[in-house]
């Protein structure tokens, strides 16, 4: 028995779990145990990815996820009979081939597919960065420091030291598949699957370059210049194209991919293209009217406090929020009004309020005896 863990367990899920939970999981798990996410301890995420991968390989394939399923690992065990990479329900019985031969044999398309020769796309990467509220809303111009594969500069890629190149694989002459005969009680099958001798690439280094060990690919970390555009908001991302991985085999970068998250503010919230802010003001300037500053994000400016201004009241000023990120103009700034209540008054202050309280007819308003009134009325 394998012990290796189970795939289902690998991805947390339960077993007949539909493709689409499968995929979701998969998916959240590769982010986070992407090496490029955990710096900290890469060694440890890059063996979790790998599991992760090895798990998905199978479970996304109908017919391994069915071997799977009767069989577990021994189903692509060599020693029972089963591939790597394959499966092989019927390897006890002694017939010897391949699940995916079984379905190449009947036209289905379920045996391997040989690695692609042309040109590949490097692949995507994701940055997380996080920026102040007003780089957010101005925008800013950062440098990163994003590690990523390359094509090695000594060898051009190719992996083949200087002076040599990679020669034309002799088991399947460089089209990256070989064919397979076997004989079964059915007759003879010929199947084609990835070579094993080059892995599907068609070409062989036997003179390995020494900067990159014949992979034709080195981890650098280069300085990637990134404009955060202004009004981008939390959670928006930023491409940077063609500054993820090379290609293979000629092809183009991957892009670079960044995730824009906001720090908090200590007096500014946002809403959309508004900010929004909550300043205090005295029971005096509630009362009389007021002239105040109030801060904004280009500074502070003067807000009129109309008299008799209640608590929770927002004034607009106009044009003083974030600007728009796909056009001109900008969103307002929203001040919300809160009166402050003196808690240490002098002798003099209290008796001033005392006679202000006797001016005002026992410091009842008229909002207040509509409220007693109600409350008269509900117990009446």
């Amino acid at each position: 028995m394998s012990d290796k863990r189970d795939y289902y367990e690998i991805l947390g899920v339960p077993k007949g779990a539909s493709d689409d939970d499968i995929k979701k999981a998969y998916k959240k798990l590769a982010r986070k145990y992407h090496p490029d996410l955990n710096r900290n301890d890469p060694k440890t995420a890059e063996e979790k990815f790998k599991e992760v991968n090895e798990a998905y390989d199978v479970l996304k394939d109908p017919q391994k996820k069915a071997a799977y399923d009767q069989f577990g690992h021994d189903a692509f065990d060599p020693r029972r009979g089963g591939g790597a990479g394959g499966s092989d329900p019927f390897g006890g019985a002694g017939f010897g081939f391949d699940m995916g031969d079984i379905f190449d044999m009947f036209g289905m398309g379920g045996g391997r597919r040989a690695r692609r020769q042309g040109p590949e796309r490097g692949a995507d990467l994701r940055y997380d960065l996080e920026i102040s509220f007003e780089d957010a809303a101005f925008g800013k111009e950062i440098q990163l420091e994003i590690p990523r594969e390359e094509n090695c500069p000594t060898c051009g890629g190719s992996g083949a030291a200087k002076g040599s190149a990679p020669e034309t694989c002799p088991v399947c002459h460089g089209s990256g598949q070989e064919e397979i005969i076997q004989r079964t009680m059915l007759g003879s099958m010929r199947t084609a699957r990835t070579c094993s001798k080059c892995g599907g690439t068609g070409k062989i280094v036997k003179n390995p370059c020494d900067d990159c060990r014949g992979t034709g690919r080195r981890r650098v970390t280069r300085k990637i210049d990134v404009k955060i555009p202004k009004g981008v908001d939390e959670g928006q991302r930023v491409r940077v194209t063609g500054a993820g991985e090379a290609g293979v085999r000629g092809g183009g970068n991957g892009d670079l991919y960044v995730y824009i998250f906001i720090k908090p503010h200590k007096l500014f919230q946002r809403r959309g293209n508004d900010v929004v802010i909550e300043i205090p003001i005295t029971f005096v300037q509630a009362s009389l009217g007021a002239t105040v500053q109030v801060p904004t994000l280009d500074g502070a400016v003067d807000l009129k406090i109309p008299a008799g201004i209640q608590t929770g009241t927002v004034l607009r000023v106009k044009g003083k929020g974030i600007p728009n990120l796909r056009g001109s103009g900008r969103g307002d700034q929203h001040v919300r009004i809160k009166v402050t209540t003196p808690q240490k008054l002098s002798a003099r202050q209290k008796e001033l309020l005392k006679e202000f309280a006797a001016l005002s007819g026992d410091s009842v308003n008229p909002e207040q005896k509509t409220f007693y009134e109600k409350f008269k009325d509900l117990f009446t």
